[in-house]
């Protein structure tokens, strides 16, 4: 079911299908990311919304920034997309892709045949719709080639996540009468078209949404919030488990609210979302406060704060509750508060970056040692890593120190089918990392010693 409430079909493919789907995607995604475009950020490795977020962000910052923005949206993308162009255009075996393609699926023990679209539950379905709009950002080039005039003049950056895309420009004629068609005649080839409904062109002071977050132009400042929307969708679905709780002990409420409160507020963390964490978090108070108070009508305000509310640094009360461990032991718990995450500027991923690609293991490595440094769950990794080596770097036998810095090496490269486990990983000197790389040398990881 759609936010707009109509239906979609969806077919699950077999046990079997779906292990002959992930061999096969085994050696069409290395292809689709070698041929995506640069600024396409949806259903790939090591991307995310993020980044998608950071370079539209970029590209409307510049002095030189555009002011109009076209929002595409595609209609019925992975439903649509013709099997003819399918069958020839995607590098892979043409029979297995028809049996694919044409599966069908089930519905009121009835088969319905597929005339169009990639395979609704498969897993080789998003990149198949990744290779079916690739290409788009290179049209777009051909008509305005980077380092000109022209394409200083015109101000044209895509950026397309999945099938939702923003296209900038400096006119609101440019993209109506220029960029748009060029679109659309792009998305015909393909059996595709734009949903007129959803498709609009926005003045960057009116701000508009993409992924969940609203840009805006604040007196000549581009900010990037949590979108309206997207806060709205959030309390109601806390708002309606607090409501289908009501009689619920507070340690279980507290147990099913943390996830969805704390999974929104990691998403949001890397815009300017303290404000509106603040304003959430009200929200939800207030919610509490009504849950409460209505398990205890009889009972003054005194009361039930103490009863469920601890006042916490002076001023701020945070509700809590009490939960019983797999032994039944209990344990304190306590309401996860969206304004306890930081917010964290997000570093955009190189647009030519290629996780398959040899050239740039190293560079994926040390966004792997930034990841590791920003989060506590990988900070212990981190620690180990570095207990287990004596805190000394297995190439030039010197200390690591916080000083001398440190990367992630993998010993068998991921390229070339390595993990990101432990066992599969020492830390360098950025200097040694670098050697390694460009000498081939092989790593050995260290053994710690019996006394050890």
């Amino acid at each position: 079911m759609k936010p707009n409430g109509k239906k979609r079909p969806l077919g699950i493919p077999t046990i079997t299908d779906r292990a002959m789907q992930a061999l096969y995607l085994l050696a069409l995604e290395p292809v689709a990311e070698t041929t995506g475009d640069p600024n396409s950020y949806g259903f790939r490795p090591e991307r995310s919304t993020a980044d998608a977020i950071g370079h539209l962000h970029q590209v409307l910052s510049l002095p030189t920034g555009a002011e109009w923005i076209l929002e595409g949206d595609i209609r019925s993308c992975f439903d649509q997309i013709s099997h003819e162009w399918l069958l020839t255009h995607i590098p892979m075996d043409k029979r297995i892709l028809h049996t694919w393609l044409k599966a069908g699926f089930i519905e009121g023990s009835v088969l319905h045949p597929t005339e169009a679209g990639t395979p609704q539950g498969g897993i080789c379905s998003p990149v198949l719709a990744n290779l079916t709009l690739d290409g788009l950002e290179a049209k777009l080039r051909e008509l305005y080639p980077k380092r000109t005039a022209r394409s200083r003049r015109v101000k044209v950056n895509v950026v397309r996540f999945a099938d939702d895309l923003v296209i900038t420009g400096n006119s609101k004629e440019l993209l109506e009468e220029e960029v748009k068609p060029l679109v659309e005649d792009f998305l015909r080839d393909r059996g595709l078209s734009l949903s007129q409904e959803k498709t609009k062109i926005t003045h960057i002071a009116d701000g508009f949404d993409f992924l969940g977050q609203h840009i805006r132009d604040y007196k000549g400042t581009i900010l990037v919030k949590p979108s309206r929307k997207n806060v709205q969708t959030l309390l109601r679905k806390v708002r309606g488990v607090i409501k289908a709780n009501a009689q619920a002990a507070t340690g279980n409420l507290i147990g099913q609210l943390n996830p969805i409160i704390r999974g929104w507020a990691t998403f949001h963390r890397h815009v300017a979302s303290k404000q509106t964490f603040t304003k959430v978090d009200n929200a939800i108070f207030k919610a509490l406060w009504q849950w409460a108070k209505r398990r205890h009508p009889k009972k003054p305000r005194r009361w039930v704060k103490d009863a469920y509310f601890h006042q916490v640094g002076g001023r701020n009360w945070v509700f809590r509750g009490e939960r019983t461990d797999k032994n039944r032991q209990p344990y304190k718990v306590r309401l996860f508060y969206a304004s306890q995450v930081a917010i964290q500027r997000h570093t955009k991923i190189k647009g030519a970056a290629n996780p398959f690609d040899p050239q740039w293991e190293e560079y994926f490595e040390a966004r792997l040692g930034v990841t590791m440094a920003d989060s506590l769950k990988e900070r212990r990794k981190l620690l180990y890593l570095w207990k287990e080596q004596g805190g000394i770097c297995p190439v030039c036998e010197q200390p690591i120190t916080q000083l001398t810095g440190w990367h992630n090496h993998h010993i068998v490269w991921r390229v070339h089918g390595g993990t990101d486990r432990a066992d599969n990983r020492v830390l360098l000197h950025p200097n040694c990392h670098t050697q390694v790389h460009r000498q081939g040398l092989t790593v050995v990881k260290p053994r710690p010693s019996r006394d050890d």
